[in-house]
C-alpha cells in the first residue's frame, strides 16, 4: 500500500475532502458544511477536526500520508501559506492557514487558489490528459480560470495570473464586481447569462417562453436559458449565441497568447455540454490566430465536482 494524499476543496457552502492514492485515484470522499460565522474563525478548526476524525475512522496513521493540499477562495500567498480577502468565507484579515493546519494535523500542507486547483485537477486526471500546456475556464456563479504552461501553474508576479474571468470582452459593457466594465464574468457566468437574458427580453417583441418567464417575474436560471435554446426558443438562442461569442473571444485571446494543447471549459454552466461547446468553437475559430486554430483543442471538463479535491491533492505531491 502506497502513501496517500489528502485533498481539500474549500467553498463558501461546503468543504469537500478526499483521500487519494499518489497516482490521483480517489479512495474516500466526504464533506462538511462551511461555517462562516464569527468572521470564518471556525473554518480551519473544522478542517483540522474533520481530517483527524477521518484518519482515526479509517484506522490510519500520519505515516500513511504524504501531505495535504487545499484550494481556497481569496488571495493566496503560497510561500507563507496564508489567505486574505476571501469575503464569502468571512476572511477579511490574513489567515495563517498553513501554520494552523500543519500544527493541528501533524502533516505537511500546501495551498493555492480554488480556480487554479480545479485547473490542476483537470490537467492531471481530467480533460487535460496530463498535458504540459492546459488552460482551464470554470463557468459558475463567477468565471474563474487557471493556466498551466510547460507543466507549471502560472501565478504571475502578484499572484493574479490566470484571471480569465476578467478578460475584457465588451469595453463599454456591464459593470463588474472588480470595478471594470465588460469583463467575461459579467456575460458567461450563471448570473451573467441571466443578466444578458433580461436585457434582451426587454427589447424583444416576438413569441418566446423565456420572455414570458422574465415578464412574469419567474425565476430564470442559466440552465433554463440553455434548455429553452435547445427547444428552439428564439430569444434563448439569441442569448446563448451572445454568451458563446463572448466566451469564444476570450478563449481565442487566451489561446493566442499561450497556445495551450487543451483549453478546458468546466463549471456548472458547462453542463450544457456539446450544445455550448460547438457554439464557443465557432466563435473561437473566427478570432483565433491561424496556427492556434489548428493546434489548440477546446474540450469540456471531465471531473465535475471532483476537480477541486483532485487538484488540491496534487499540490501535496511536492512532499513526496
Amino acid at each position: 500500500m502506497g502513501k496517500k494524499l489528502i485533498g481539500v476543496d474549500l467553498g463558501g457552502t461546503t468543504i469537500k475532502f478526499a483521500i487519494l492514492t499518489a497516482e490521483g485515484e480517489i479512495q474516500q470522499k466526504w464533506s462538511v458544511r462551511t461555517n462562516v460565522l464569527d468572521d470564518g474563525s471556525h473554518i480551519v478548526p473544522d478542517i483540522i477536526e474533520s481530517i483527524n476524525h477521518h484518519i482515526d475512522l479509517y484506522k490510519m496513521s500520519r505515516e500513511d500520508f504524504i501531505g495535504i493540499g487545499m484550494g481556497t477562495p481569496g488571495t493566496v500567498d503560497r510561500e507563507k501559506g496564508t489567505v486574505i480577502g476571501a469575503y464569502n468565507l468571512g476572511w477579511k484579515v490574513l489567515q495563517p492557514v498553513k501554520e494552523q493546519i500543519e500544527k493541528g494535523t501533524g502533516l505537511p500542507f500546501s495551498l493555492d487558489n480554488d480556480a487554479n486547483v480545479a485547473a490542476l485537477g483537470e490537467q492531471w486526471k481530467g480533460a487535460g490528459d496530463e498535458g504540459d500546456d492546459v488552460a482551464f475556464i470554470t463557468l459558475g456563479t463567477g468565471v474563474g480560470g487557471g493556466v498551466i504552461t510547460n507543466g507549471e501553474m502560472v501565478h504571475g508576479f502578484g499572484g493574479a495570473g490566470g484571471e480569465i474571468g476578467h478578460i475584457n470582452v465588451e469595453p463599454s459593457g456591464y459593470l463588474c464586481t472588480c470595478g471594470n466594465h465588460g469583463c467575461l464574468e459579467q456575460y458567461a457566468s450563471a448570473t451573467g447569462i441571466v443578466h444578458v437574458a433580461e436585457d434582451k427580453a426587454e427589447q424583444y417583441e416576438g413569441d418566446s417562453q423565456l420572455k414570458a418567464m422574465i415578464d412574469n417575474g419567474d425565476q430564470v436560471t442559466a440552465k433554463a436559458v440553455f434548455d429553452l435554446a435547445k427547444e428552439h426558443d428564439y430569444l434563448a438562442n439569441m442569448v446563448v449565441d451572445d454568451v458563446c461569442r463572448y466566451l469564444g473571444i476570450a478563449c481565442a485571446n487566451v489561446s493566442n497568447i499561450l497556445n495551450p494543447q487543451y483549453l478546458v471549459i468546466g463549471g456548472g454552466v458547462s453542463a450544457a455540454g456539446e450544445f455550448l461547446l460547438e457554439r464557443v468553437k465557432k466563435s473561437f475559430l473566427k478570432y483565433a490566430f491561424p496556427t492556434v486554430r489548428t493546434s489548440t483543442q477546446l474540450k469540456l471538463a471531465k471531473l465535475g465536482n471532483d476537480a477541486g479535491v483532485i487538484g488540491a491533492a496534487s499540490l501535496a505531491r511536492k512532499f513526496i
